[in-house]
């Protein structure tokens, strides 16, 4: 059987973990899972009356491939409200997730050939997106030194002609970097004249810590605006990752491909999750303080931890619910007989030794790195870290 040279990209190692902790799981395996992006709270009762709601009210039809009106008028509110953009309905289109929105948007912006930056550590599927396309992948790396974080100097040493997107994604996964509204604005005056596209994946907004805001670079100017897509949705704000709704807003002509792309490829995402989502961001969302709260409660806890150990050094996250320690110096020993070379090493050792799931850094470009998520219950973190302590102290 012949596959097409498309499919030649990676399986995602999240994925690939969180599966395998399950499998385990399913065998009667206490297995404390650190790999998966996704709250563990459930999504909010209001939010499943909608749903509820809807499928009574028979809303289960095809809806328009752009998604309903009143859903992208409400998106189009909060994007005014919330992020000071103004978008007309047309300029924003719904999408099956915000992992979804990229793609789309990639898929009508890259061509063969085409070079996307992507600033390491960078989300694991970015690169496959931009490899199943045919586009060429320019790694822009950053260090803990700096935050994780790129400068416009940075971006003047790997821009191109031939340079056609930039990727950005503020709060960051893995590493919960979170750009000042200094560091965009000046990220947003080096590009202003560029002829580069900026997707802006916007997806943890909402999870910030220690007095950090969310700045969308679109917001800089009506010229920069029109050179970025921002993307979001309700997955990890609203803990609706099942539901699968993301959105993308930005120049019309860009939102018209990416419909008309999802027109000849999935339709319209769920008719009954957009209902659903509709009343996320039309409801009081004040639950949100609290969930906040609590993953600080948990990001200050395992920082604190990780810190602690002799060969462990985890900076403080401003955002999103992950923390990257920096897990270099445990490579090129051996724990209870098992060779540790590299961040895969690593991570299998702790799965099968330590029975915790972790990702290791080279799913997200960089390898001298493992990504824990601490959205799980503080219970499963305190047993979890001393399983981590445990198998890396010999």
């Amino acid at each position: 059987m012949k596959l097409a040279k498309r499919i030649n990209i990676a399986p995602s190692l999240t994925m690939a973990m969180s599966t395998k902790a399950k499998e385990m799981r399913a065998q009667g395996i206490d297995v404390i899972s650190f790999a998966a992006g996704e709250p563990d709270f459930f999504t909010p009762q209001h939010i499943k009356d909608a749903g509820i709601k809807a499928i009574n009210e028979n809303k289960t039809y095809y809806t328009p491939v752009s998604g309903i009106i009143e859903l992208r008028d409400k998106v189009s509110q909060k994007l005014k409200k919330e992020n000071g953009l103004s978008y007309n309905t047309d300029e924003i289109t719904i999408n099956s997730g915000a992992k979804h929105s990229v793609f789309n948007v990639l898929a009508v912006l890259v061509e063969e050939g085409d070079e996307v930056i992507l600033i390491s550590p960078y989300w694991v599927s970015y690169s496959e997106m931009v490899r199943i396309l045919g586009g060429k992948i320019t790694v822009l790396p950053t260090t803990e030194e700096t935050g994780f974080k790129i400068s416009p100097a940075d971006l003047n040493k790997v821009i191109s002609r031939r340079t056609n997107v930039l990727l950005l994604n503020s709060p960051n996964n893995p590493t919960g970097a979170v750009y000042s509204r200094e560091e965009l604005f000046a990220l947003a005056e080096y590009l202003e004249d560029k002829n580069v596209i900026i997707i802006s994946d916007e997806i943890y907004e909402k999870i910030v810590y220690d007095g950090n805001t969310h700045i969308s670079i679109a917001s800089y100017s009506e010229k920069v605006k029109e050179k970025t897509v921002v993307v979001n949705g309700v997955s990890k704000a609203f803990s609706m990752t099942g539901w699968r709704i993301g959105y993308a807003a930005g120049p019309k002509d860009i939102i018209g491909a990416v419909n008309k792309l999802q027109g000849h490829t999935s339709g319209n995402p769920s008719s009954i999750s957009q209902w659903a989502t509709l009343a996320a961001l039309e409801k009081d969302n004040s639950f949100l303080n609290d969930w906040v709260a609590e993953f600080k409660k948990r990001k200050d806890y395992i920082v604190r931890e990780l810190n602690g150990m002799d060969d462990i050094s985890c900076r403080d996250p401003e955002g999103a619910f992950y923390v990257f320690p920096n897990v270099s110096r445990l490579f090129g020993k051996t724990l209870h007989e098992c060779p540790i070379n590299n961040s895969v090493d690593l991570a299998n050792y702790l799965l099968e030794y330590g029975k915790i799931a972790v990702v290791p850094g080279r799913a997200f470009g960089t390898e001298n790195y493992i990504r824990f998520s601490f959205a799980t219950s503080m219970e499963n973190i305190t047993r979890g870290i001393k399983r981590f302590k445990d198998s890396v102290t010999v």
